[in-house]
């Protein structure tokens, strides 16, 4: 490396001096933009359209959207949604303006983290969308379907982006290491087990994986990065992990469904990969006291408790210590017979309380701690359920009136909701005879 390129004046970080400058070096996206591709092509033929780019972080959004303002030959305004106003739009929609009427070229205007900007931003700069005056790219790492608005989502074309493979980090790498006016050209060498290392650390992520390698670099041995220097590199490193966006929804959605698939091995990763990722231990404790309910409900009612116990261990004792409770309860509950005749139960009960109107409580339900309320026949015809034969009321009706046919709780015939099923269907009979006795087989 000569000495020019280390100065403070020049220096610049391998990742930004390694940005592709050409599709054919661009990393990866080759569903977008392999040969033939419409995307590919209309930046070849320097064909402008908005466009939303979503993403990780590190996939190349940023690249992308210069290496198309250069394949086209137009102006590029850059903001960045989380220190930009309407005042730096209206700044942006100025040159753009002075741009097409003094030089004739068309601005693309770049928005990183275009999901940040509220709807007045939004609002400010989609009149200019409309009528060409610019064209935009938005970069986000977030659900564009949830975060922007659909006046401007509408105008746009969704592109989505992925995260690398290993072969895309691998040849990101190599060239890093042979480009010799960007890169390091030839004078250093990865070991194999090191090289392996660095490209699962990368996580998908272009940036990360030229970060760590420059600072390798940096720890390097006569020109080697041993597997000892990557361990170094790594002790303070996580995984890519977004903790409140698109991909922690992802992660805990496919632990829950392997849950609720009975699947305890790949519960158990991706337990294992939002630990890892700095997920807190219990926001997923939380998380799995739901599962208990929602999924296996009383087919096992012990999953429950031992949800509840997890979370009470890793409260006690915290990471990672706790931690092994959580794969316990995951474990667990993937494996247990599953139900959701509970959460059905609940969420149908509540739709009928919602549209139904407020039935009083019948009388014979009706506590009667005074005169008056004896008077008016509170309680009267009640059956105290304890006085009767196996402690059951046969045909006495608990809801109102109006409803007293409703059925939600459906148990399935699995774990021991099988039981709880073959019970209920026995005092149901009873209620059948019972009511049949008192008001005739009519009734």
């Amino acid at each position: 490396m000569t000495e020019s390129l280390f100065s403070q004046a020049v220096y610049q970080p391998l990742a930004a001096r390694m940005r592709p400058r050409s599709l054919d070096e661009f990393a990866g996206q080759l569903h977008l933009l392999a040969a033939g591709k419409p995307l590919r092509d209309a930046i070849e033929h320097g064909l402008l359209h908005s466009m939303i780019f979503w993403g990780p972080p590190g996939v190349g959004k940023t690249t992308l959207a210069r290496l198309i303002a250069s394949y086209s030959d137009a102006h590029i305004e850059t903001l960045s949604a989380v220190l930009a106003g309407v005042k730096d739009i209206r700044s942006a929609v100025a040159r753009a303006e002075e741009e097409r009427d003094v030089r004739g070229r068309k601005t693309i205007l770049f928005v990183d983290e275009v999901h940040r900007f509220n709807k007045a931003q939004q609002d400010a700069f989609l009149p200019y969308v409309e009528d060409g005056t610019l064209v935009l790219i938005g970069a986000t790492t977030e659900n564009p379907s949830f975060e922007l608005n659909n006046a401007l989502l509408s105008r746009c074309r969704v592109y989505v982006l992925r995260a690398l493979d290993d072969e895309a980090i691998l040849a990101l790498v190599h060239r890093a290491l042979e480009d010799k006016d960007r890169g390091y050209g030839g004078r250093l060498h990865l070991a194999p087990e090191a090289l392996k290392q660095l490209v699962a650390a990368a996580d998908g992520d272009a940036r990360r994986a030229l970060n760590l390698l420059e600072i390798a670099a940096d720890l390097s041995v006569d020109g080697v990065i041993s597997p000892a220097v990557i361990d170094e590199v790594l002790v303070t490193d996580s995984r890519r992990f977004d903790k409140g966006g698109e991909h922690f929804y992802d992660q805990i959605s496919a632990l829950h469904k392997a849950v609720r698939g009975t699947s305890p091995d790949a519960a158990l990763y991706w337990l294992v990969r939002m630990l890892d990722g700095g997920c807190d231990p219990l926001y997923i404790a939380r998380r799995v006291v739901r599962m208990a309910s929602e999924d296996i409900g009383n087919a096992d009612p012990r999953a429950l408790q031992l949800a509840l116990n997890a979370w009470d261990v890793q409260e006690r004792l915290g990471s990672p210590e706790g931690q092994l409770t959580l794969a316990q309860a995951v474990i667990y509950m993937a494996c247990a017979p599953k139900s959701n005749a509970v959460y059905r139960a609940y969420n149908q009960a509540m739709a009928d309380v919602k549209k139904q109107p407020s039935y009083d409580v019948p009388l014979h339900l009706r506590n009667a701690p005074t005169r008056l309320m004896k008077d008016l026949d509170y309680g009267r015809t009640y059956r105290y359920a304890h006085d009767e034969p196996d402690a059951y009321a046969a045909g006495e009706n608990y809801f109102p009136e109006a409803i007293r046919h409703s059925r939600y709780y459906q148990p399935v015939d699995r774990g021991l909701e099988k039981q709880i099923a073959d019970k209920l269907a026995r005092l149901r009979s009873r209620d059948e005879a019972s009511n049949n006795q008192r008001y005739g087989e009519d009734h």
